[in-house]
């Protein structure tokens, strides 16, 4: 029971957070970034 109720907290956090950086806009960022990897990685950035 007790790994249930840590499992719980820990997703309840992680939704929390997502849901902090959804509401301040930083999807955009983490999205352009990524591709920013993706691109230097194939070696055309």
């Amino acid at each position: 029971m007790k790994t249930r109720t840590i499992t719980l907290i820990l997703l309840a956090a992680g939704v929390l957070l997502i849901g902090a950086g959804l509401f301040l806009g930083q999807n955009t960022n983490v999205l352009n970034k990524a591709v920013i990897i993706c691109l230097e990685c194939v070696g055309i950035g």
